[in-house]
Protein backbone atom coordinates (compact mmCIF):
# COMPACT_ATOMS: atom_id res chain seq x y z
CA UNK A 1 0.00 0.00 0.00
CA UNK A 2 1.08 3.54 -0.66
CA UNK A 3 1.96 5.44 2.51
CA UNK A 4 2.19 9.20 2.73
CA UNK A 5 5.24 10.53 4.55
CA UNK A 6 3.85 13.84 5.77
CA UNK A 7 5.68 14.34 9.07
CA UNK A 8 8.54 12.89 11.16
CA UNK A 9 7.94 10.37 13.95
CA UNK A 10 10.96 11.08 16.13
CA UNK A 11 9.35 14.03 17.88
CA UNK A 12 8.73 15.38 21.37
CA UNK A 13 5.32 15.43 23.04
CA UNK A 14 5.02 19.15 22.28
CA UNK A 15 5.89 18.58 18.61
CA UNK A 16 3.39 15.69 18.37
CA UNK A 17 0.59 17.98 19.61
CA UNK A 18 1.58 20.61 17.06
CA UNK A 19 1.55 18.02 14.26
CA UNK A 20 -1.95 16.87 15.23
CA UNK A 21 -3.23 20.45 15.24
CA UNK A 22 -1.81 21.06 11.76
CA UNK A 23 -3.08 17.79 10.27
CA UNK A 24 -6.69 18.07 11.42
CA UNK A 25 -7.55 20.58 8.68
CA UNK A 26 -6.75 17.83 6.14
CA UNK A 27 -9.39 15.41 7.45
CA UNK A 28 -12.19 14.72 4.96
CA UNK A 29 -15.55 13.83 6.55
CA UNK A 30 -17.44 13.19 3.31
CA UNK A 31 -18.47 9.77 2.05
CA UNK A 32 -15.75 8.49 -0.27
CA UNK A 33 -16.08 4.67 -0.41
CA UNK A 34 -17.87 3.41 -3.51
CA UNK A 35 -17.97 -0.37 -3.51
CA UNK A 36 -16.63 -1.88 -0.29
CA UNK A 37 -15.32 -5.35 -1.01
CA UNK A 38 -12.53 -5.62 1.55
CA UNK A 39 -12.26 -4.25 5.08
CA UNK A 40 -9.32 -4.24 7.46
CA UNK A 41 -9.17 -4.52 11.23
CA UNK A 42 -6.21 -3.22 13.20
CA UNK A 43 -5.04 -3.50 16.77
CA UNK A 44 -1.96 -3.13 18.95
CA UNK A 45 -0.73 -5.03 21.98
CA UNK A 46 2.15 -3.82 24.09
CA UNK A 47 4.40 -4.97 26.92
CA UNK A 48 5.46 -2.20 29.29
CA UNK A 49 8.00 -4.53 30.82
CA UNK A 50 9.71 -5.14 27.48
CA UNK A 51 8.81 -1.76 25.90
CA UNK A 52 7.63 -3.92 23.01
CA UNK A 53 4.69 -3.51 20.62
CA UNK A 54 2.88 -6.00 18.37
CA UNK A 55 0.84 -4.49 15.53
CA UNK A 56 -1.65 -6.50 13.52
CA UNK A 57 -3.67 -5.96 10.34
CA UNK A 58 -6.31 -8.44 9.16
CA UNK A 59 -8.17 -8.29 5.84
CA UNK A 60 -11.75 -9.56 5.44
CA UNK A 61 -14.16 -9.88 2.56
CA UNK A 62 -17.24 -7.68 2.90
CA UNK A 63 -20.05 -8.26 3.64
CA UNK A 64 -19.24 -11.95 4.18
CA UNK A 65 -16.51 -11.16 6.74
CA UNK A 66 -14.33 -14.07 5.72
CA UNK A 67 -10.73 -13.59 6.83
CA UNK A 68 -8.46 -13.48 3.78
CA UNK A 69 -5.11 -12.24 5.07
CA UNK A 70 -3.27 -11.37 8.27
CA UNK A 71 0.01 -9.58 8.85
CA UNK A 72 1.81 -8.51 11.98
CA UNK A 73 5.05 -6.91 13.06
CA UNK A 74 6.92 -6.64 16.34
CA UNK A 75 9.02 -3.72 17.43
CA UNK A 76 9.97 -1.28 20.16
CA UNK A 77 8.79 2.24 20.83
CA UNK A 78 10.30 5.15 22.73
CA UNK A 79 7.24 7.36 22.60
CA UNK A 80 5.46 7.46 25.99
CA UNK A 81 1.93 6.20 26.62
CA UNK A 82 -0.13 9.42 26.65
CA UNK A 83 -3.89 9.44 26.03
CA UNK A 84 -4.57 11.60 22.98
CA UNK A 85 -1.13 10.88 21.50
CA UNK A 86 -1.32 7.11 21.05
CA UNK A 87 -0.98 7.42 17.27
CA UNK A 88 2.66 8.46 17.71
CA UNK A 89 3.28 5.34 19.75
CA UNK A 90 1.30 2.87 17.63
CA UNK A 91 1.03 4.00 14.01
CA UNK A 92 4.70 3.52 12.98
CA UNK A 93 4.37 -0.24 13.63
CA UNK A 94 0.91 -0.39 12.06
CA UNK A 95 2.33 1.14 8.89
CA UNK A 96 4.97 -1.58 8.78
CA UNK A 97 2.21 -4.18 8.96
CA UNK A 98 0.24 -2.45 6.19
CA UNK A 99 3.33 -2.54 3.97
CA UNK A 100 3.14 -6.34 4.04
CA UNK A 101 -0.48 -6.84 3.04
CA UNK A 102 -1.33 -7.96 -0.48
CA UNK A 103 -5.09 -7.26 -0.51
CA UNK A 104 -5.71 -3.52 -0.32
CA UNK A 105 -8.72 -2.70 1.90
CA UNK A 106 -11.49 -0.30 0.91
CA UNK A 107 -12.14 0.61 4.54
CA UNK A 108 -10.18 0.29 7.78
CA UNK A 109 -11.57 -0.25 11.30
CA UNK A 110 -9.33 1.05 14.09
CA UNK A 111 -9.39 0.25 17.78
CA UNK A 112 -9.29 3.88 18.88
CA UNK A 113 -10.70 7.32 18.26
CA UNK A 114 -11.31 9.18 15.01
CA UNK A 115 -12.29 12.84 15.31
CA UNK A 116 -13.66 12.25 18.84
CA UNK A 117 -10.36 13.59 20.12
CA UNK A 118 -9.26 16.85 21.79
CA UNK A 119 -7.58 18.01 18.57
CA UNK A 120 -9.82 16.06 16.17
CA UNK A 121 -6.93 13.76 15.28
CA UNK A 122 -7.29 10.37 16.90
CA UNK A 123 -5.51 7.24 15.68
CA UNK A 124 -8.15 6.42 13.04
CA UNK A 125 -8.03 9.92 11.53
CA UNK A 126 -4.24 9.98 11.59
CA UNK A 127 -3.94 6.55 9.97
CA UNK A 128 -6.54 7.45 7.34
CA UNK A 129 -4.53 10.49 6.27
CA UNK A 130 -1.30 8.52 6.01
CA UNK A 131 -2.88 5.69 3.99
CA UNK A 132 -5.34 7.92 2.10
CA UNK A 133 -8.10 5.46 3.01
CA UNK A 134 -11.53 5.63 4.66
CA UNK A 135 -11.16 4.84 8.36
CA UNK A 136 -13.51 4.45 11.33
CA UNK A 137 -12.62 4.83 14.99
CA UNK A 138 -14.22 2.26 17.33
CA UNK A 139 -13.29 2.95 20.94
CA UNK A 140 -14.41 1.06 24.03
CA UNK A 141 -14.16 4.16 26.21
CA UNK A 142 -14.92 7.87 25.85
CA UNK A 143 -12.00 10.26 25.43
CA UNK A 144 -14.01 13.49 25.07
CA UNK A 145 -17.58 14.71 24.77
CA UNK A 146 -21.01 14.33 26.32
CA UNK A 147 -24.06 12.32 25.29
CA UNK A 148 -27.54 11.40 26.50
CA UNK A 149 -28.30 7.93 27.81
CA UNK A 150 -28.21 5.22 25.14
CA UNK A 151 -31.12 2.78 24.74
CA UNK A 152 -30.55 -0.85 25.72
CA UNK A 153 -31.25 -2.53 22.37
CA UNK A 154 -28.81 -3.28 19.56
CA UNK A 155 -28.76 -0.34 17.15
CA UNK A 156 -29.73 2.26 19.78
CA UNK A 157 -27.41 5.25 19.86
CA UNK A 158 -26.85 8.75 21.18
CA UNK A 159 -24.99 11.62 19.55
CA UNK A 160 -21.58 12.43 21.02
CA UNK A 161 -20.78 16.16 21.12
CA UNK A 162 -17.67 18.03 22.20
CA UNK A 163 -17.92 21.75 22.83
CA UNK A 164 -21.20 21.71 20.93
CA UNK A 165 -19.73 19.97 17.87
CA UNK A 166 -20.91 16.52 16.73
CA UNK A 167 -17.91 14.17 16.86
CA UNK A 168 -19.46 10.69 16.89
CA UNK A 169 -22.13 8.35 18.17
CA UNK A 170 -22.35 6.16 21.25
CA UNK A 171 -23.66 2.97 19.70
CA UNK A 172 -25.18 -0.12 21.32
CA UNK A 173 -23.87 -2.97 19.20
CA UNK A 174 -25.38 -5.73 21.36
CA UNK A 175 -28.48 -5.65 23.52
CA UNK A 176 -27.60 -5.14 27.16
CA UNK A 177 -23.86 -4.72 26.50
CA UNK A 178 -21.81 -1.54 26.99
CA UNK A 179 -21.89 0.72 23.90
CA UNK A 180 -19.02 1.64 21.59
CA UNK A 181 -17.79 5.15 20.86
CA UNK A 182 -17.82 5.38 17.06
CA UNK A 183 -16.31 8.35 15.23
CA UNK A 184 -15.30 9.20 11.70
CA UNK A 185 -11.66 8.75 10.91
CA UNK A 186 -11.16 10.01 7.36
CA UNK A 187 -13.03 9.94 4.02
CA UNK A 188 -16.33 8.75 5.47
CA UNK A 189 -19.53 10.21 6.92
CA UNK A 190 -20.80 9.53 10.41
CA UNK A 191 -23.87 7.79 9.00
CA UNK A 192 -21.74 5.42 6.93
CA UNK A 193 -19.44 4.81 9.90
CA UNK A 194 -22.42 3.89 12.06
CA UNK A 195 -23.82 1.54 9.41
CA UNK A 196 -20.50 -0.19 8.76
CA UNK A 197 -19.84 -0.80 12.44
CA UNK A 198 -23.27 -2.34 12.96
CA UNK A 199 -22.94 -4.52 9.86
CA UNK A 200 -19.62 -5.91 11.12
CA UNK A 201 -20.69 -6.60 14.70
CA UNK A 202 -21.79 -10.20 14.71
CA UNK A 203 -22.01 -12.00 18.05
CA UNK A 204 -19.72 -9.62 19.90
CA UNK A 205 -19.56 -6.01 21.06
CA UNK A 206 -16.80 -4.88 18.70
CA UNK A 207 -16.61 -5.22 14.89
CA UNK A 208 -15.32 -8.63 13.84
CA UNK A 209 -12.22 -7.28 12.01
CA UNK A 210 -11.04 -5.47 15.16
CA UNK A 211 -11.97 -8.38 17.43
CA UNK A 212 -9.89 -10.84 15.46
CA UNK A 213 -6.98 -8.40 15.16
CA UNK A 214 -7.11 -8.01 18.94
CA UNK A 215 -7.02 -11.77 19.49
CA UNK A 216 -4.03 -12.11 17.18
CA UNK A 217 -1.83 -9.43 18.77
CA UNK A 218 -2.80 -10.43 22.31
CA UNK A 219 -1.77 -13.98 21.53
CA UNK A 220 1.57 -12.75 20.19
CA UNK A 221 2.30 -10.59 23.24
CA UNK A 222 1.36 -13.36 25.70
CA UNK A 223 3.73 -15.78 24.02
CA UNK A 224 6.70 -13.64 25.09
Amino acid sequence: MEIRHIHPWDVSVKEAIQIQSKLRVLIDLTDKPDAINYVAGTDISSSKRLNQIWAGVLIFSYPQLVKLEERWVEGKTDFPYIPGLLSFREIPLLLEAFKRIEIEPDLIFCDGQGIAHPRGMGLASHLGLLLNKPTIGCAKNRLIGDYPRVGDKKGDYSLLRYKGILVGVVLRTRTGVKPLFVSQGHKITLKKSFEMVLSCCMRYRIPEPIRQAHLMVKGLSRSK
